[in-house]
């Protein structure tokens, strides 16, 4: 199963025998709430999921965006209509993060048919709806640990170990800058790999051999084991599907710069090289 879907299948499996649960994330990091766009309009069917209030537990020492609490997550995808063996498609506004955040919890917790809008809401072109749908009551029950998920001592580990990918802008690995932690700088041992560079110009994820590619040149050849973080565990979210395109299994450090910082007993390291 490809973890991204075209809009065209999309738009061709809703409109077929089994249409899959849409769930609409719409977010920005220090943004405006996503509820007043996905009123405006959202892709007909879809039920809208609100990121910091459903995607996360209450932020504090596990970090910005620390894991929700399984059982009142599934409430929640229940609530959505989310079933175990009826697939879901999670979408956003475009850039990506969020939906992945979706896609990565749902996997996680043991939903085996998600995939991610190709391009989020942008890249759909057909028609919107302005109505809220109400579901029938989905039977999803959650069992984390369908993906593999780190602590902040097994991330310090894989970048030892292994290969552990820094999925923030470059300036934050470097520590050039810091808007939203304690302070600058990445995991020793972690590698550079922005996001940004998974998707091209149209919003849309390079094709899996460019990603593939990629990674390959960050050091995931050879590397026993791969791992991804961020600054919160949202486009660490990203980077981790990124990999699932390539065909490369990772997993992710949930907790992210915003936990590994906030202790200030955990080493820092600055500048561009990893150690």
């Amino acid at each position: 199963m490809k973890p991204i879907i075209s809009a065209f299948e999309c738009a061709s499996e809703s409109a077929g025998p089994r249409p899959p649960v849409l769930l609409d994330v719409r977010w920005q990091l220090g943004g405006p709430h996503g509820r007043p766009d996905y009123e405006a309009g959202h892709i007909p069917g879809a039920v809208f999921v609100d990121l910091d209030a459903e995607l996360a537990g209450p932020a504090g020492s596990g970090g910005r965006h620390p894991l929700p609490d399984p059982e009142e997550f599934g409430a929640v995808m229940r609530r959505a209509g989310v079933s175990r063996d009826i697939p879901v498609v999670v979408y956003d506004g475009g850039q990506g993060w969020a939906a992945a955040r979706a896609w990565w919890l749902l996997r996680w917790t043991g939903h085996p048919d998600v995939r991610v809008l190709d391009g989020g809401l942008a890249a759909w072109g057909g028609e919107l709806s302005t109505e809220s749908p109400t579901p029938a009551e989905g039977d999803f029950r959650p069992e984390p640990g369908a993906l593999p998920l780190l602590d902040a001592e097994g991330a310090a580990a894989l970048a030892r170990s292994g290969l552990l990918l820094d999925a923030r802008a470059a300036e934050r690995y470097r520590g050039d800058v810091e808007p939203i932690d304690r302070v600058g700088g990445h995991i020793p041992g972690a590698v550079s790999a922005p996001t940004s560079e998974n998707t091209g110009g149209d919003g849309l994820f390079l094709p899996a051999e460019a990603l593939a590619a990629r990674f390959k040149e960050l050091g995931t050849d050879g590397a026993p084991e791969v791992g991804v973080y961020c600054g919160s565990g949202v486009s660490g979210a990203h980077e981790v599907l990124a990999l699932a395109v390539a065909g490369i299994p990772a997993a992710l450090y949930a907790g992210s710069w915003s936990e590994w910082s906030a202790d200030e007993s955990r080493p820092v390291a600055t500048g561009p090289d990893p150690q």
